[in-house]
């Protein structure tokens, strides 16, 4: 059963099913994958070789290595005898193998400079991030103590009530010490005076 077609639209004749409809690519699916060619591997631990190769090319015992291997393969090819030798006085082979490792040495330590420059890009976004929250919470923390600052300076403090309660006190003392003076209680008062006041 084959579908009509009906201006730009395609119309599916009544009764068909989901095996006689025109497959067409779906968009709520992924797409099938496609064969490679070439081999795969896994970028990560193909850097973090990487960069223990070139570790391992910037240390003195690399140098101290290849100085050694230098040294004995002119010694075998010029020393030994000449049906052992196999790369003879040019030493075009040597140069060639050194050509080689320095070609593959040189994107190797590349490679690893990039991934180094990739974690010191994202340690600088890290610092940069934690910089930006220690300034606002310092900034934070200065609001809040310049606002304790202004809400102590309504309150009272224990050197404060102190000088208060001393004042009190000695007004209470001064007040106490005149009563006595000018207060003259019934007993100590003369008899004269108390005929007048009848």
């Amino acid at each position: 059963m084959v579908p009509e077609r009906e201006g730009n639209r395609e119309r599916v004749p009544t009764g068909a099913t989901a095996a006689t409809r025109h497959r067409t690519p779906r968009l709520d699916q992924p797409r099938p994958r496609r064969p490679r060619y070439l081999p795969e591997w896994d970028p990560e631990a193909f850097g973090r070789l990487s960069e223990k190769i070139a570790r391992f090319l910037g240390t003195g015992r690399f140098l101290v290595w290849m100085t050694v291997v230098i040294i004995l393969w002119v010694l075998w090819n010029v020393a030994a005898p000449a049906g052992l030798r196999f790369d003879q006085y040019p030493f075009i082979f040597l140069t060639l193998m050194l050509s080689l490792q320095a070609s593959y040495a040189a994107p190797l330590i590349l490679l690893a400079q990039n991934r180094q420059d990739d974690r010191d890009r994202v340690n600088l976004e890290q610092d940069r991030k934690q910089n930006e929250r220690s300034i606002a919470d310092t900034e934070y923390l200065t609001r809040e103590i310049a606002a304790l600052r202004m809400g102590l300076g309504e309150v009272a403090t224990r050197d404060w009530i102190r000088s208060e309660l001393q004042d009190a006190m000695k007004d209470l003392e001064d007040r106490h010490d005149g009563h006595h003076e000018h207060v003259v209680f019934p007993a100590e008062r003369s008899p004269g005076r108390d005929v007048e006041d009848r």
